[in-house]
């Protein structure tokens, strides 16, 4: 006999038409592929997957690879991960401003884009591209010397954008005074003069891929090409892919980097350009406390804690993790930022809270300039935006600037 608790039936109809209309709402359809294809980028984690299969691996590998193990990179991606937010409630966060004062000038993100070489490699809109997003959002930007757009050309294509120009100090002095006499005539108002590199760090995906530049069409790179070829048609129907800031230049990227690195670089170089550069100067690649409180009394505005994106000396310390100490010594005598590491809004918002006055992020842009050329950049902005506000929403926080290291702790 049936068990009669269990006898109910349900009741079935059709659904009517009107109802249908309610829950029936197809995604409307997008016709341009570019677009199309960040609409489905929720994450720089996205971002990257699509670069990976839009780019050449050579290309693609340079960009997304360190040095030897890789260690150090990976080490500053785990710091990140194990920061743990300290959120207060009740707090209103309706409306959250996440703009930062760096170097004495407002920018509208706490963020800038880093200097990148090689950048037209990545995607053919290059450096301009990265140029007119920074100038769109009111943050930062800074161009390599190893850039692959000029000087001139970049201000020229965001004229009101905010750039800084990154230098390495070769052993000819007279050419780097004259890269530095072109970004100030240029309107570029700050020098980040790189100093982690008296040698190239070993590359290991360069080395294997045999990454040239401008990148040669071997056999197997002709293969790959088959792969991405809006890519290869890009590069081959736009100007040629150099140096803006160096002379005519064939070969491995080792052997340009051993060329142009001074493994003679020290302090008296360093007061060199600080004599010679009428801006702000940072000092980039920072790697420990006495470093940093030296030069700061050789001039420095900012020190920027960096292990080159893991790309120099693999196993080189974290710079999230050295931002404590670097703080206790050098007070309020310099602004102290950090890179390498941060791929999301809530590492940002970490690394501020840590205590950073700015942060500098280079693959996150990158990939999604690989991604889509400047639509892709701007899709990295508005992501890590994103992040960052609901990030400082369910920590409590409404301003930037108003963050603490109470708000992350390193577990």
């Amino acid at each position: 006999m049936p068990d009669e608790r269990w006898s109910s039936v349900t009741q079935r109809r059709l659904p009517r038409p009107s109802e249908l209309k309610e829950i029936l709402r197809p995604k409307p359809i997008v016709l341009n592929p570019t677009d199309r294809r960040l609409a489905a980028a929720h994450t720089i984690a996205d971002l990257r997957t699509i670069a990976r299969k839009r780019t050449p691996r050579a290309a693609f590998d340079y960009t997304d690879g360190a040095a030897e193990l890789e260690d150090s990179l990976r080490r500053a991606r785990q710091a990140y991960r194990r920061v743990e937010f300290q959120p207060n409630v009740l707090r209103g966060v309706s409306d959250v401003d996440t703009s930062r004062e760096i170097l004495g000038t407002r920018s509208a993100l706490p963020f800038a884009f880093a200097p990148t070489g090689f950048t037209r490699m990545m995607q053919t809109e290059g450096e301009r591209a990265v140029a007119r997003v920074a100038q769109r959002n009111t943050m930062p930007m800074a161009l390599s010397t190893m850039g692959t757009t000029s000087i001139e050309d970049l201000a020229a294509a965001a004229p009101d954008a905010r750039k800084w120009f990154q230098l390495y100090v070769w052993r000819d002095h007279g050419a780097g005074e004259d890269l530095m006499n072109r970004a100030w005539e240029s309107g570029y108002d700050t020098l980040l003069l790189t100093v982690d590199t008296p040698v190239a760090g070993q590359r290991l995906r360069d080395v294997r891929n045999g990454l040239t530049i401008p990148p040669a069409l071997t056999l197997k790179t002709f293969a790959d090409g088959a792969m991405h070829p809006a890519w290869w048609f890009n590069l081959l129907t736009t100007e040629p892919l150099n140096f803006a800031s160096l002379n005519h230049f064939g070969g491995t990227v080792a052997d340009l980097l051993d060329k142009l690195f001074d493994p003679t670089l020290n302090f008296d170089d360093l007061d060199w350009v600080r004599q010679t550069w009428p801006g702000k100067l940072v000092i980039k690649g920072v790697q420990n406390v006495d470093d940093a409180r030296d030069v700061v009394k050789h001039g420095a505005d900012a020190v920027l804690l960096s292990n080159h994106g893991g790309r120099q000396l693999d196993r080189a310390p974290t710079p999230i993790e050295l931002l404590p100490a670097t703080l206790d010594e050098i007070q309020d005598s310099a602004e102290v930022w950090v890179d390498t590491g941060i791929l999301s809004g809530g590492d940002i918002v970490a690394a501020l809270a840590r205590g950073a006055n700015a942060v500098l992020i280079g693959r996150a842009f990158l990939y999604g300039l690989m991604a889509g050329g400047e639509r892709g950049v701007q899709r990295c902005v508005d992501i890590l935006r994103t992040e960052m506000i609901r990030t400082m929403q369910l920590l409590g926080v409404r301003r930037v600037d108003d963050l603490r290291p109470t708000h992350a702790t390193l577990r």
